[in-house]
């Protein structure tokens, strides 16, 4: 009968503990990766780690031949492996905006931790955990209340119809006017003599979008409105 060594059992139920407190971060926010993700990536991670540390210390060698072996060659690989992943949940929607980015990174510290503790460095993996929800989750509500003017507001996008061209000024103006910052303007002719006003405004963080909403759609010459934060 084979032994198990204990401190590799330690290490993977270690990463598997981390990984779960990433996957639920994710998972509490419904986001592309959540739970099994964190833990498949956090997991196999500490385990090729392992394996490659092993390999290179294991390896027989031969009296006559100088082998010698990077314990971390194949722990390299996860980094730009992982990458695939972190691509895969990077969106491009159709208003030009892109989400999906925090997603990627947490995909890429998941790796990040399990290669941690798969090297052994215990003390510094779970910190980096600690660190890494605090500054995914505490870090932006204690921003928001302290922090500059602009981290208290959030984008949202605004796709206004409108009857006529002549329309299109008034409407903006009066947003502004309502405190929504425009911060780009596109404009679009679409049938029937309707034109298409699409606009990148910043709003604070409390207001609902629904409130929004229904203030554009009373505005004059708005026949149609579509709303989405970012």
């Amino acid at each position: 009968m084979f032994e198990i060594d204990q401190i590799v059992l330690i290490k993977l139920g270690l990463t598997a503990l981390l990984g779960l407190v990433i996957g639920l971060e994710r998972e509490l926010k419904r986001k592309p990766v959540g739970l099994k993700t964190s833990l498949v990536i956090s997991i196999v991670s500490c385990l090729l780690t392992i394996v490659s540390i092993e390999s290179a210390y294991s390896f027989p060698g031969d009296d006559n031949v100088n082998i010698t072996m990077d314990p971390l060659r194949l722990a390299a690989q996860i980094v730009s492996g992982i990458g695939f992943l972190g691509a895969g949940v990077i969106l491009h929607r159709g208003n030009d905006t892109i989400s999906g980015l925090t997603t990627a990174a947490i995909i890429w510290g998941a790796a990040g931790i399990g290669i941690a503790v798969g090297a052994g460095f215990f003390v510094e993996a779970i910190l980096g955990v600690i660190l890494l929800i605090i500054s995914v989750e505490l870090l932006p509500i204690i921003l928001m209340w302290i922090g500059p003017v602009r981290l208290k507001e959030k984008e949202v996008y605004l796709k206004i119809i409108v009857h006529h061209a002549n329309y299109a000024g008034p409407v903006v103006k009066m947003l502004e006017q309502d405190n929504i910052k425009v911060d780009k303007v596109r404009l679009k002719d679409i049938k029937n003599d309707l034109h298409m006003i699409e606009l990148f405004t910043s709003v604070h963080q409390r207001r609902q979008e629904t409130d929004i909403y229904t203030f554009v759609s009373a505005l004059p010459g708005v026949s149609g409105v579509e709303i989405e934060s970012r």
